[in-house]
């Protein structure tokens, strides 16, 4: 299993250690709930250095890009970011993935922990275009400093103006003594914030910088547990459970970043699939009954029919409701609709409701 190097910092912090995506990772300190609030109304710091970067450059970085992701790269200016997602050749999903543009010919791009390899080898495949590629993985260390008051409290450790950083958009400048850090304006939380990517040398440098200049505003390190109760929470696709190689993007409601005025991996048979119409569609849904949905519970119809899965589920902190997303056939994702969440053998009633499910 493999450690960030933070991991030490994490264990010193008294977290609770579990294995995630291969790596040694903190679940939660203080607990989720708490964990939670904090992110929503003040400021946290998560450790996501298991997440991956690959650097793309040359004068056909742009054309990899855009035959290997589903949303148009060509968009982008310099220091803007995209979300997007590597479709295969079945109508599922590779990973979803951020497009940073650094330069013309100069791209970053972040990909899932657990697909660090599959997504280099998916790219690689595909690069029959001289595209120099860089797996910096296992050099680069990542904070995600997320909640309302994070752009405060983390002025004054860069001349970059944190507070006008508009929403996926990225500098690379100095923070916190050290040079050449990304800032970006981006996160998985719906509160706000920033993730701040340097090398794993200077991460103990940056995470007792950034403590020492939040904690006048009660900043906390937060664990695994509250970032997914957090992105459920917004309705954000997390990869291995809403979305996988089995699911299209249009049945995931990743319509807007499959962009047909380009060709990319199965393009023609997403296309065709638009035109047709989905037979199911990943919606949300809250618990009417009492119950807390989790992953593969199965979804029943008012007559008892399984018509499909749970994919992701909790107690939501926010809301005091049980909340979850799970794809059901067309007839039942509109809003409103009547479905069942069956828990130790027992149909629950739920509704299908209109996500995110949190609204700031």
């Amino acid at each position: 299993m493999k450690n960030t190097a933070l991991t030490a910092v994490h264990e010193k912090l008294g977290a609770k250690m579990v294995p995630f995506a291969g790596y040694n990772m903190p679940l939660q300190y203080e607990g989720v709930n708490v964990e939670h609030e904090t992110v929503r109304n003040g400021v946290g710091v998560f450790d996501v250095s298991h997440m991956g970067e690959f650097f793309l450059k040359g004068e056909n970085a742009l054309a990899l890009i855009q035959k290997v992701t589903s949303n148009d790269a060509s968009k982008l200016v310099d220091g803007k970011a995209q979300y997007s997602c590597l479709p295969n050749n079945e109508g599922g999903i590779v990973d979803d993935l951020i497009v940073y543009k650094i330069a013309d010919n100069h791209y970053m791009l972040v990909v899932n922990a657990s697909n660090i390899e599959k997504d280099w080898n998916w790219i690689a495949q595909h690069n029959d275009l001289g595209v120099e590629m860089i797996n910096n993985s296992d050099a680069y260390s990542l904070l995600a400093i997320q909640g309302p008051k994070a752009a405060e409290a983390m002025q004054s450790l860069t001349a970059i103006d944190l507070t006008n950083m508009g929403y996926y958009t990225f500098q690379i400048g100095e923070f916190a003594g050290i040079k050449d850090v990304i800032i970006s304006a981006t996160g998985y939380t719906g509160s706000g914030g920033f993730e701040i990517y340097f090398k794993n040398e200077d991460a103990e440098t940056v995470w007792n910088k950034v403590f020492e200049a939040g904690a006048a505003f009660g900043i906390k390190p937060i664990g695994l547990a509250a970032r997914d109760t957090l992105r459920l929470e917004m309705g954000f696709c997390l990869y291995g459970n809403d979305i996988n190689d089995t699911t299209s993007p249009l049945e995931a409601g990743l319509g807007w970043i499959t962009k047909f005025d380009k060709e990319f991996t199965n393009s023609d048979n997403l296309k065709k699939q638009k035109e047709a119409g989905v037979t199911r569609k990943l919606v949300g849904f809250e618990l009417i009954e009492r119950g807390i949905p989790r992953h593969d519970y199965e979804i029943a119809d008012a007559n008892g029919n399984v018509v499909g899965i749970v994919t992701s589920g909790t107690q939501s902190p926010s809301l005091g409701k049980a909340i979850g997303m799970g794809y059901v056939p067309t007839e039942l994702a509109a809003v409103d609709s009547e479905i069942y969440i069956r828990i130790r053998n027992k149909d629950i009633k739920a509704k299908v409701v209109k996500m995110p499910f949190y609204k700031k």
